[in-house]
């Protein structure tokens, strides 16, 4: 009896295909067609057709109809990689596209997260003491950077910047220096330039000659800030002729406006820019997506360098696993005494020591210059001193067995400065006492990385509390505000000075009226419109939400 053949016409036309191998004609003809009979046939295995040969083609032919189909497949199957179909995304670039998706991932795993909060910790805690350790009610606001899209549209040609660049030389002191690098960036992307990693200015005060790369991450920064404004390490060659511009003195309050309109056609001519003196001169009401920049940088962008991150933690971990604890930003340095036109508390022989440097350097006293010390002290403008913290502590429900972290630098007068507030809370330590003997070595004479740890171990305290304000207090509030509202005091120090003055009132008195003055510290804290209110000290409502697609 003869074979069966297959012909195309023994099969029917409209005969779907097996399922999910759908044939192309080209795949049907490579596999089917009998070059000896010029017939379409099946194969089929036989006693005359068992050779090896004919096995291993037939495996072959199997193979790359088994690929083919599958290749044929893939149009039916969802793309990852396919551009998103949302609106908001429509009109962006394919660069400024990934770029946001990129940039949105990077935020949710880029903050300097704290240590968890203890919250009331300890057995037979009195109702004053649980209320100390209680943290405050974040009232659901989370971080949300949504930038709008006018500005992801224009990072697109903003981050390829290769013509204009910025440089900013940022000076004092750490907190100052990154208000400073905070506006440089916000600076860059009003002029669409790109940034060079800014200059730390040798301090004077303290000698500090630091580089931005010997306390912060350089690497993360120019990552996490990738599609806002491109950061580069250095000029590039064609730059290091080019005819510089250098401002040193711009006025207070400036707007985008006016940057644009001072630098922008100079900036496109000589192609590089350099800035000094930036401190507090942009104005603090932006445009919501700059607002949402500052917070960027200050809360995600400036990660510490990697040694100074890792010691910071270390230390942070040695006060959090034994329970909470309270980190006090003592103002007691000798320059902040000259600077504030205060007195120590000391007694004659250290006030004489500050009146006279004071008077041979005037120009140290910062405002308010008519104002005599007794009037400064009432106006709330003068640190408290060691015995005012350890008051205002015992008043606010802080138990004697507190273990207190004190942040800053070497206090005038050293032990005799502080024994009021140790006699009362015993249990206060330093990083020099809490490090391991040559954890420190590296940052000796280098008081921005000794600045840093500060920060690192204050920003995981349960409690922080400054004696006086300034730009570590400022950041440390709006900071300890994006992570999760975490207890912030600012110490009523108007209302207090009175108070600390009447011998007649007794310590429950006055704790109860100090408790009452800052019940609600710490607590969301919106922004408004105060001109002297900056967005990183207060990030509600700019950079936090209570919508459920925040950045965590």
């Amino acid at each position: 009896m003869a074979k069966p053949r297959t012909s195309p016409k023994s099969t029917p036309r409209n005969s779907p295909p097996p399922p999910f191998l759908p044939l192309s004609p080209l795949t049907t003809t490579l596999l089917f067609f009998s070059t000896k009979t010029h017939r379409f046939r099946l194969l089929k295995p036989s006693s005359s057709s068992s050779s090896p040969t004919i096995l291993l083609l037939t495996l072959i032919f199997s193979l790359i109809f088994l690929t083919i189909s599958i290749l044929n497949l893939l149009p039916l199957l969802p793309c990852s990689h396919s551009a998103p179909s949302t609106p908001s995304l429509s009109h962006i670039s394919p660069k400024a596209s990934s770029g946001f998706i990129e940039d949105h991932r990077l935020l949710s795993d880029s903050m300097m997260v704290p240590l968890p909060a203890h919250g009331a910790f300890g057995a037979n805690l009195s109702s004053a003491e649980r209320e100390f350790w209680e943290q405050p009610n974040g009232e659901g606001f989370r971080p949300c950077l949504d930038f709008g899209i006018g500005y992801r549209k224009a990072s697109g040609e903003i981050v390829k910047e290769r013509r204009r660049f910025l440089v900013v030389v940022a000076s004092g002191g750490l907190n100052q220096q990154r208000n400073q690098i905070v506006d440089a960036v916000v600076i860059a992307r009003i002029l669409e330039a790109a940034l060079v990693v800014p200059v730390l200015q040798v301090n004077l005060i303290w000698g500090d000659d630091s580089e931005f790369s010997d306390i912060f991450d350089v690497e993360h920064f120019k990552r996490t800030l990738q599609a806002d404004v491109r950061v580069v390490s250095n000029l590039p060659s064609t730059h290091l002729m080019s005819r510089q511009t250098i401002m040193n003195k711009i006025p207070h309050d400036v707007t985008p406006q006016w940057i644009h309109a001072r630098f922008y056609n100079q900036l496109n001519r000589n192609g590089l820019l350099v800035l000094k003196g930036l401190d507090s001169k942009l104005s603090k009401n932006l445009p919501p997506d700059l607002q949402k920049l500052r917070c960027k940088v200050a809360f995600h962008a400036l990660r510490f360098a990697a040694p100074i991150q890792a010691l910071g933690t270390q230390l942070a971990r040695r006060m959090w696993i034994e329970g909470p604890y309270i980190a006090l930003h003592l103002r007691l340095e000798k320059d902040v005494w000259v600077r504030t036109g205060c007195l120590t508390g000391l007694g004659p022989e250290y006030d004489d020591i500050i009146t006279k440097v004071r008077e041979s350097q005037p120009e140290y006293l910062t405002g308010r210059v008519n104002m005599s010390y007794t009037q400064r002290r009432f106006a709330g403008l003068c640190p408290l001193n060691a015995l005012e913290i350890a008051r205002l502590l015992k008043g606010l429900g802080a138990p004697r067995s507190a273990r207190i972290y004190s942040a800053g630098g070497d206090a005038f007068g050293e032990r005799r400065a502080l024994q009021p507030l140790v006699a009362e809370f015993p249990n206060l330590v330093t990083k020099e006492m809490l490090a391991k003997e040559g954890e420190l070595s590296p940052y000796r004479n280098k008081p921005s990385a000794l600045a840093a740890i500060d920060y690192i171990v204050s920003l995981s305290s349960d409690v922080f509390l400054p004696s006086h304000g300034g730009n570590m207090g400022r950041a440390m509030q709006g900071h300890r505000a994006y992570v999760g509202h975490r207890k912030f005091i600012r110490p009523n120090k108007r209302a207090m000075m009175p108070l600390l003055e009447n011998t007649s009132i007794s310590d429950d008195e006055f704790g109860s009226i100090m408790r009452e003055l800052h019940k609600s510290q710490g607590k969301p804290e919106p922004r408004g419109y105060m001109r002297n209110r900056d967005v990183i000290s207060h990030p509600v409502p700019e950079c936090m939400c209570k919508h459920k697609t925040g950045i965590f």
